[in-house]
């Protein structure tokens, strides 16, 4: 999809004109980058899940793992950064920032969720969607 298109529609990937398909295509560039910017945090068990047979409201989900509330913070800014001002997609909200212990991000249809590892634990969002099939990912891409 082109950046004018995705600018046009407020930063979404529900474009106004996009396809099925550009659509699916743009949420997962934008999961993808969410899970590569958690690598280059030094985020853990990184997990691309493709929701889309399973829900309408989303496409897909992005979980990582932090040691710390400090490095939450730090995933979760650099996915700001790299969503928002290089992909130019527009977040729609963010939960738990303050909280410490998670964080929720939501691009509306990729929803990112970064975790230390006793929330993680506690909420084991990969077996509640133990049938989203795993979406590989390469770090370097």
């Amino acid at each position: 999809m082109a950046t004018s298109e995705v600018q046009s529609a407020g930063g979404s990937a529900n474009a106004v004109g996009s396809t099925d398909q550009q659509r699916a295509a743009r949420s997962l560039e934008l999961a993808l980058a969410a899970a590569r910017s958690a690598f280059e945090n030094r985020g853990t068990d990184i997990l691309v899940l493709n929701t889309r047979d399973l829900t309408s409201l989303f496409d897909y989900f992005v979980i990582a793992t932090g040691s710390s509330g400090r490095q939450l913070h730090a995933m979760a800014d650099d996915i700001d950064h790299k969503l928002q001002r290089e992909l130019h997609d527009k977040r729609m909200g963010i939960e738990g920032y303050q909280q410490g212990g998670w964080v929720l991000l939501d691009y509306g249809t990729v929803v990112i969720h970064l975790f230390d590892a006793e929330h993680r634990d506690y909420y084991a969002l990969e077996k509640l969607w133990g049938t989203a099939a795993q979406v590989p990912w390469n770090a370097s891409a």
